[in-house]
């Protein structure tokens, strides 16, 4: 009898050792999930497995937990996941630099503008006061801000302050000076303002550079800190991957360096900022990939923005008499420059907000991309596109938007645009139904980094206090599936990188959230209060 017994546990513990010696390891197994995949049928699961930094199976929690032995099990009680949402077009450097600066955003007036720099500069003493976010049209006085009390607060030290947008600067006196704008600068793809022979401080697109050359380089450190800073930030909000919309090479250099040394992880889709130096180095050479860099698009700048009324507009704008906003490069120059990287193996990324800049660089796209294979080559904003011209986009012409756009501007847009050219603006359903495609992003800084406003935005059509009632022009609104596709496997078509990230398959790299609510379910005032609970990439808990 004891022999029997004794035979018996052997035969129980030989029969489970098996079970687990032929089970395949893995470093990561996630059990009791709601997956949303965002494969081709949008399918749902609710276990996956990591190894090596990749998906490796995806499927039921008891089929997983049989065939697979990982080194870590997390249960996750229910909760919903998400592939790595993708931004496709933010300014990642930018939303670094812009912590180390004064944080303009959300002020309400032009006194408390001043009143944050004047703070800033108590703390910091700088030598040069840079600053970011102001926008006029959320004053009482929707008018551009002149330079004067800057002059008096600050007679010695310049100060340069940007609209939201990226499109108009103030300057006071010490900056105009030290850039050596004057009132006989030329202003081509811009504009200096004046009002009764004298600078406002006001500056529209290309002349703002010349006072940003003034600003003072900053160090490596101070570098590294921004790139650092915007890590921390897009992190907590699921972001995995960022399209970068405008780098140049040592700023580059240095995200791979910090990938390299494992310092920097969030991925990186990196745009050539458009300039002779940037263009020659790097249009010689093939595109540069690594599992945590991708450089291998040019970002080109068509026009200015709507809201500074630099925009490039067929007509005049419905508010300002014969004004139509201007191209910031001649045609011959942008065509140039297209042709060039047609030429090359690079994807051309351009920025275009009015119908005049758009219909420009759709036709140009499309004479250069007729017969040449798979370019996607993508329409950065896609903002305002007159009615025949939608036709244009397709899988090698892709919309690449901002949806927060649409909520941001909406209060104004039809007194810049007017109601019939109104129809035309921040179409998405519209760009979808022809392009097949839609990729999504922030623009952040000039809009929050959240990815959760811009699921809200592109589906609700709504600002946070729920309105307007109904949506902003809701016929253009994208349903829930649209949007997560727009904000995962599209952003990574547009991207070339479909194959490796985008959605939760086996082979891609395991970058994924867990989020505290169910985007897909939730109601709809309540997405904008959303939180990622967790991110992943590589497998690895990076928040």
């Amino acid at each position: 009898m004891i022999k029997k017994i004794f035979f018996s546990i052997l035969s129980f513990g030989i029969f489970f050792g098996c079970n687990d010696i032929n089970k395949e390891e893995a470093d990561l197994l996630v059990i009791n999930a709601n997956v949303y995949t965002v494969d081709d049928e949008f399918s749902t699961a609710e276990a996956f497995v990591v190894k090596d930094g990749k998906f490796l199976a995806v499927g039921s929690s008891k089929d997983l937990q049989e065939k697979y032995n990982a080194a870590e099990v997390f249960d996750a009680q229910g909760k919903t996941i998400l592939p790595g949402l993708i931004d496709a077009h933010a300014h990642f450097y930018g939303l670094g630099s812009t912590m180390q600066t004064v944080n303009l955003t959300g002020t309400k007036s032009f006194e408390e503008v001043v009143a944050r720099i004047t703070e800033f500069q108590k703390e910091k003493n700088s030598d040069f006061i840079v600053g970011r976010g102001w926008d006029q049209n959320d004053w009482e006085v929707k008018e551009f801000p002149v330079k004067d009390t800057l002059d008096v607060l600050f007679p010695d030290t310049p100060v340069a302050i940007t609209r939201i947008d990226g499109h108009a600067l103030l300057a006071n006196q010490a900056a105009l000076d030290a850039a050596g704008i004057t009132l006989n600068t030329p202003a081509e793809g811009g504009e200096i303002e004046k009002k009764n022979g004298e600078l406002t401080g006001i500056l529209i697109d290309n002349p703002m550079a010349l006072v940003e050359n003034a600003v003072p380089q900053t160090s490596l450190e101070d570098q590294t800190f921004a790139l650092l800073d915007a890590q921390k930030e897009v992190f907590q909000y699921g972001l995995t991957t960022v399209n970068d919309a405008g780098l140049d090479r040592s700023t580059i250099e240095l995200i791979d360096s910090l990938q390299q040394t494992g310092e920097l992880d969030v991925r990186i889709y990196a745009m050539i900022s458009n300039t002779k130096e940037n263009l020659d180095y790097f249009l010689d050479r093939k595109p540069f990939k690594t599992d945590k860099l991708n450089v291998r698009a040019v970002k080109f700048y068509a026009d200015g923005a709507l809201g500074s009324r630099g925009a490039a507009l067929k007509q005049p704008y419905s508010d300002k008499h014969n004004h139509f906003g201007a191209l910031l490069s001649s045609v011959a120059d942008f065509k140039a420059t297209a042709a060039r990287i047609a030429g090359s193996e690079y994807q051309m990324n351009t920025h275009a907000i009015g119908d005049s800049a758009n219909v420009v660089v759709l036709k140009t796209y499309d004479s250069l991309l007729a017969d040449a294979g798979d370019r996607r080559w993508k329409v950065e904003h896609s903002q305002v596109i007159a009615p025949e011209d939608f036709k244009y986009f397709s899988k090698n012409i892709i919309p690449s938007v901002q949806p927060t756009h649409a909520t941001s501007d909406m209060y104004w847009a039809q007194e810049r645009l007017g109601p019939e050219r109104e129809k035309g603006a921040y179409a998405y359903k519209k760009l979808l139904d022809e392009a097949g495609i839609i990729a999504l992003g922030t623009d952040f800084p000039v809009e929050q980094v959240s990815p959760f406003l811009t699921f809200y935005a592109a589906v609700a059509r709504k600002d946070t206090k729920n309105y307007p009632e109904g949506g902003y022009m809701p016929e253009q609104a994208l349903t829930r599936e649209e949007a997560l596709r727009g904000m995962t496997i599209w952003a990574a078509y547009s991207n070339f990188e479909e194959d490796e990230k985008g959605s939760i398959e086996p082979g891609k790299f395991a970058d994924f959230v867990i989020l505290d609510r169910d985007i897909m379910k939730v109601s709809e005032e309540q997405i904008p209060d959303m939180k990622a609970s967790a991110t992943y990439l590589g497998g690895k808990k990076v928040y």
